[in-house]
């Protein structure tokens, strides 16, 4: 099963948002590029790789808008994505693949979560804690 894992960053290492999707194509982009600027905000600038599914959709987005986003499709601009994505593959790759899209939906979502609270993105008063407390913190 091929599957699209739509990941975004910001320039501290942070995971802005990240959506599963089962292909990579205009209408998945666009709607995960919707998903996280609604939920995060607007950035100045998005940086892409070399996928044209990007940039047809972040085309679309910005045709309909008074003030577009500035959009960089570079191969090596993306390396904090890149760098921040190589943790996720290490876990899935001893996966040997997804036999279900619901099951790899909420394995990957678990998988994210846990390693925003690795780089301490949960917790929530600024004060530094553990993992486990973090986790905890989440589900109480």
């Amino acid at each position: 099963m091929a599957l699209t894992l739509y990941r975004a960053v910001d320039k501290a290492g942070n995971t802005v948002d990240f959506l599963l999707r089962a292909h990579r194509d205009k209408a998945a982009a666009r709607r995960y590029f919707e998903k996280a600027i609604e939920q995060n905000g607007e950035p100045e600038t998005i940086t892409v790789d070399r996928s044209g599914a990007n940039l047809a959709a972040l085309e679309a987005f910005n045709a309909e808008r008074l003030t577009p986003i500035k959009v960089r499709q570079n191969k090596y601009l993306n390396n904090v994505v890149e760098q921040d994505h190589r943790a996720i593959k290490r876990i899935i790759k001893s996966m040997m693949g997804f036999t279900d899209f619901r099951c790899a939906r909420i394995i990957l979502s678990g998988i994210e979560i846990a390693h925003m609270i690795r780089k301490g993105q949960m917790c929530d008063d600024g004060v530094a804690s553990t993992a486990a407390e973090q986790f905890y913190s989440l589900v109480m």
